[in-house]
């Protein structure tokens, strides 16, 4: 295996400049950077990580908390994780997965050098872990957006925004009696911050055409969707239009629909919140706002870098714009006039 000074031997230069060409902590000259940097590819010369982390003062890892909570969809998470491991290969960066359901893993590596950023997943409106990350010597990013984010980055999709969608979509067909299948009960409690904003949406647009609306948690399960609807349907047997904004109840209710003999659009008419290969992957394919998990995974690891590159710049928060997709599952119900 080569070594620095196997490189610095061929290139001609002190182990110091090849030190410096790794670095970047001192200016060489081209010439002399383009010889070290052939003989490292020669070699197939990889420092050591240790070494590299104390040259540069920067160890190249960033640690993405993901905390395995209860009611957390794992699936979508990992779309989530894909994008921000994507996006830091990019960067030539390694990303370290927290898991735990505390800020116990962020004291760890935010009071050591382990990681060099920190995003933070599942944000909760008055989230805990929050002043421990606004404290921190690394730059972190949220993806979520809390009430008070205390001058943290923060991206996400518009959520809030999402809600509206939803209502405005089903109220321009003509239904006006709506009913929301979210987050199980335990995101409910927590506050998760994409729920709260997606119902506050919701409620805000319904309410601003007078039209019906009625929430309820749903489980993440068959058993959930199923009770769920036959909830929504003793309740409240006039409802026209469902938005669906639990990815793994989805296809359950879809399901439950159907045995009870409803048709989809004509009986009622279903637009879903989910990511879109979820939303066009069902035996009808569903009217959705897409969930861009991928990307605003990948827009937090690009916010991450910036704050690295230049400290001084100011937080900022990014919203995704929520875009409706109208698709085979969503109609004006019998005998009702569109909207305008």
């Amino acid at each position: 295996m080569a070594t620095i000074d196997d490189v610095a031997k061929a290139a001609g230069v002190s182990t110091s400049t090849v030190s410096y060409v790794l670095s970047g902590k001192r200016p060489i000259s081209g010439p002399t950077r383009a010889r070290v940097e052939r003989a490292i590819r020669d070699l197939g010369y990889r420092p050591h990580a240790g070494a590299r982390a104390l040259a540069s003062s920067r160890t190249n890892v960033i640690a993405l908390v993901a905390p395995l909570r209860v009611a957390v969809n794992v699936n979508v998470i990992m779309e989530f994780v894909t994008g921000v491991v994507q996006a830091a290969r990019t960067h030539n960066y390694d990303v370290l997965l927290l898991t735990q359901d505390d800020a116990t893993g962020i004291d760890r590596v935010s009071s050591g050098s382990m990681v060099d950023a920190i995003i933070a997943m599942d944000i909760e409106e008055d989230d805990p872990r929050i002043p421990l990350l606004a404290q921190a010597r690394q730059p972190a990013v949220l993806i979520g957006l809390p009430r008070d984010s205390s001058g943290l980055s923060c991206v996400d999709l518009d959520f809030f925004g999402a809600g509206t969608a939803t209502v405005r979509h089903l109220a321009q067909l003509g239904h006006t009696s709506l009913a929301m299948l979210g987050a199980p009960e335990a995101v409910w409690k927590r506050h998760t911050s994409f729920w709260d904003r997606t119902l506050s949406g919701a409620t805000y647009e319904a309410n601003a055409r007078d039209i019906s609306l009625h929430a309820i948690a749903c489980e993440a399960s068959e058993v959930g969707a199923r009770t769920a609807v036959a909830t929504i349907l003793s309740t409240h047997p006039d409802t026209t239009g469902l938005i669906v904004h639990n990815e793994a109840a989805l296809p359950h209710v879809v399901a439950a629909l159907r045995d009870r003999g409803l048709s989809i659009p004509d009986d009622m008419s279903i637009v879903a919140i989910c990511p879109q290969h979820l939303a066009t992957s069902q035996p009808q394919p569903l009217s959705s706002v897409t969930i861009p998990a991928t990307a605003i995974g990948k827009v937090a690891v690009d916010m991450a870098i910036q704050r690295l590159n230049d400290p001084e710049q100011p937080a900022e928060t990014r919203l995704l714009a929520a875009e409706l997709t109208q698709r085979a599952t969503t109609a004006a119900p019998h005998s009702a006039p569109v909207a305008p």
